[in-house]
């Protein structure tokens, strides 16, 4: 399929993975309102879908209730921010634990001209896979990065925990997105827009802004 962005440079985002992660550990966690205390509930049983919002699912998928209609708002955010010229994802590739509340996305298909599209693709590095990665950030408080490329989710408030994995992220947007270069876990939080990017709301804003460059729906 032909690729929607430029490639990134494999070094940029493992060098920011690697300097976030190791200064994650000695950084003070700022912890949203929307991440802390979250109640314990008896998990609910999961339900095999063959979709996701607009998109069919390339293979059934057994999800909790409350996660599938996450992917479904999230799936929906993610099509309002795309070029105007893509269709809606008519395709997402993916699998569900074994207890249906994590979910591992490996693909998004549109149609573009007539002709299908992996918007998204897990083992292609580009802004593209950036700016999903944001997309999800956005919608899920725990969000995580597999060997392959594929983007690992779960059940849960979005929100800034202060994990490695947002950090991580966090400092590879910055660099590859706004082209401001940080090394600390810290020092992105103010370098792109007016918010702290680590409060609630700047966190939301700074998702959105994020995943609107990766799919360059926003003018840099």
């Amino acid at each position: 399929m032909t690729s929607p962005s430029v490639s990134l440079s494999r070094r940029g985002l493992l060098a920011g993975t690697a300097v976030a992660s190791a200064a994650a550990v000695t950084a003070t966690v700022v912890t949203s309102p929307a991440a802390a205390a979250v109640p314990v509930r008896a998990a609910a049983s999961a339900v095999t879908h063959d979709g996701i919002a607009t998109a069919r699912l390339a293979a059934p998928a057994a999800l909790q209730p409350d996660l599938h209609e996450r992917l479904g708002d999230w799936l929906a955010f993610w099509s309002a921010n795309s070029p105007r010229r893509w269709s809606v994802p008519t395709e997402v590739v993916g699998v569900a634990d074994s207890a249906g509340a994590a979910f591992t996305l490996r693909a998004i298909r549109v149609v573009v001209d007539d002709r299908p599209l992996d918007a998204f693709l897990a083992g292609r590095a580009d802004h593209a896979h950036l700016g999903t990665l944001a997309s999800l950030h956005h919608h899920f408080g725990q969000v995580t990065v597999a060997a392959d490329g594929g983007l690992r989710v779960v059940d849960g408030a979005a929100g800034f925990t202060g994990s490695a994995e947002q950090v991580a992220f966090a400092v590879a947007a910055c660099r590859e997105l706004w082209g401001v270069p940080t090394d600390g876990a810290t020092g992105w939080r103010h370098q792109v827009g007016r918010l702290d990017a680590a409060s609630r709301s700047g966190w939301a804003a700074f998702t959105r802004t994020a995943l609107r460059r990766g799919l360059r729906t926003d003018t840099y």
